[in-house]
């Protein structure tokens, strides 16, 4: 039995060891990244279980990927390899102490090959939570089908759906990727926007205009994340900001969302009410933003209390 299911692509990250322009950078570090697996490992940390669903090249890339994701306790009995094409890429340009520039290489992936076929129904009827991002179905027309056959399949077993619209707009083009991500938002029991999705999606950055857009399509829950000054829940009964948690050294703010991703479905999972389970969403975003790398920051059980009981120190 698995508490969440995830689906999406990991690509190979290679950071610069040095900042400036990435034209000057002699030698770089690897590690792995992905909005989907990012939130996997986040929950396992925290105790749950969790599958991940993907596709990786028949190359040394995938393999130590998804060494790497099993070595986290996430469970990669779903993924598989693909013998024509590589495993994604993407590299972070280090331009100054605060910007940060993302370059991805992951057109023709093995992930954006994945297809409804690769979905075992037996599998994810077995979760409480499906998680999805759309950043999946930017990847290719056979990845956007098989989103729907996954929330196909959930549906049917009463598998609650969050979807994280997870923007890109270099994937697709912006009238594609509104038409998508609005479809996604109507198949969702739970929305994961940021305000700046909310205005590319429905022209405000008032979160509660966003949430009811959101609600009137279909879904029953909406959290708009507002950065630094946490998130706002808005449902049928009410809505509510719940204050975020200040950071005063952000290393990296990539990663951030999928942390809170982590935290909000862990909370969820324990049985927390809607605003302790935001809370702890961004709790575990604050740590992560404190650490270079989207998932080395991701906070075990331990080290969650540690941090929430510091933070209740400082408030008393």
């Amino acid at each position: 039995m698995l508490d969440v299911i995830t689906i999406g692509e990991t690509m190979v990250l290679f950071t610069p060891d040095t900042q400036g322009h990435m034209r000057y950078a002699k030698s770089f570090t690897k590690k792995f990244g992905g909005a989907e697996s990012n939130v996997a490992i986040g929950l396992t940390n925290l105790g749950h279980q969790v599958g991940w669903i993907s596709r990786v090249g028949d190359d040394e890339f995938g393999k130590s990927l998804v060494s790497f994701v099993a070595g986290a306790r996430v469970d990669v009995s779903q993924v598989t390899e693909d013998k024509e094409a590589p495993t994604g890429l993407y590299f972070k340009e280090l331009r100054t102490q605060s910007e940060i520039r993302v370059q991805y290489y992951r057109k023709g992936s093995a992930a954006s090959r994945m297809t409804k076929e690769h979905l075992n129904e037996e599998y994810i009827k077995q979760a409480k939570f499906l998680h999805l991002t759309g950043i999946t179905p930017a990847l290719s027309d056979s990845c956007y089908e098989m989103m729907h056959e996954a929330i196909k399949i959930g549906r049917k077993h009463n598998v609650s759906v969050i979807f994280d619209p997870n923007l890109r707009t270099t994937l697709w083009s912006e009238k594609r990727a509104r038409k998508v991500l609005k479809e996604f938002i109507a198949l969702a029991d739970v929305v994961l926007p940021g305000v700046d999705e909310g205005e590319f999606l429905y022209g405000t950055r008032d979160p509660e205009e966003i949430g009811q857009h959101c609600l009137n399509a279909g879904a029953n829950l909406v959290i708009v994340k507002v950065g630094e000054k946490g998130a706002w829940y808005i449902n049928r009964e009410e809505s509510k900001l719940v204050p975020g948690i200040p950071v005063k050294n952000v290393a990296d703010p990539i990663g951030a969302g999928d942390g809170f991703a982590a935290g909000f479905i862990s909370g969820q999972l324990d049985g927390l009410g809607i605003e302790a389970s935001i809370k702890r969403g961004n709790l575990v975003g604050s740590v992560v933003v404190q650490v270079s790398g989207d998932v080395e920051g991701l906070p075990d059980r331990s080290e969650l209390a540690r941090y929430s009981s510091s933070i209740q120190d400082v408030t008393r």
